[in-house]
């Protein structure tokens, strides 16, 4: 089991790594946040090679490539000291992407109305897997529109954020439509904290 640090435990995430991907976790978030940005999620995956991917975000919720690159920079060293992974691997920095995971209680907030895919680790009204709407996200738990409710099922379900095992956003037009305006508010909005003007930013057409 790996120990709690004060790292971890600063950790606003609901859904968290275990193992291997947890001790990467805790070395690599005081580098983010030190840069300002926050963690998503850490896989350690041996498809193609060894592979860790580390999928982070600016606390506006922008990623560019040139930030991932910024990321790359930084973690390295940090990973490089500790050295949690016995085996060369491919470090590989990346963008929560549109259709991305929701790991915390946020992110159900900020994409609520959208579609989501969720799998739980108990049973939650007799199922483990869910598909539908985000209709509201509390503070304990999140409210699921049923995509298509199976003979019996009530439509709608709560399902406890401490129960969540993965949740991630289905790709939709809605949802493009949705996270470019998001992108392209955020980038303004960070511009303009720069004192850049905003027409250096380039609106996105769907």
């Amino acid at each position: 089991m790996t120990a709690l640090t004060d790292d971890t435990m600063e950790d606003d995430r609901i859904i968290r790594e275990s193992g291997i991907d947890a001790r990467i976790a805790s070395i690599i978030m005081p580098v983010l946040r030190g840069m300002g940005f926050r963690l998503v999620r850490v896989r350690l995956s041996g498809q193609n090679g060894l592979t860790l991917q580390i999928m982070a975000e600016r606390n506006d919720g922008t990623m560019t490539v040139e930030d991932c690159e910024e990321v790359s920079r930084a973690v390295s060293p940090a990973l490089d000291v500790v050295d949690p992974v016995e085996k060369a691997y491919h470090l590989e920095v990346s963008s929560p992407g549109i259709d991305r995971p929701l790991v915390r209680k946020s992110d159900f907030a900020a994409w609520a109305g959208h579609q989501v895919k969720m799998e739980t680790s108990i049973l939650v009204a007799e199922r483990k897997r869910f598909k539908g709407r985000i209709a509201q996200a509390g503070e304990t738990d999140v409210l699921i529109e049923r995509d298509v409710p199976a003979y019996g099922d009530e439509p709608t379900v709560r399902v406890p954020y401490e129960a969540i095992a993965e949740a991630r956003l289905v790709l939709t037009d809605d949802l493009i439509r949705d996270a470019l305006s998001k992108d392209n508010k955020a980038r303004k909005e960070a511009k303009k904290r720069r004192g850049e003007p905003e027409e250096a930013v380039e609106e996105t057409e769907v």
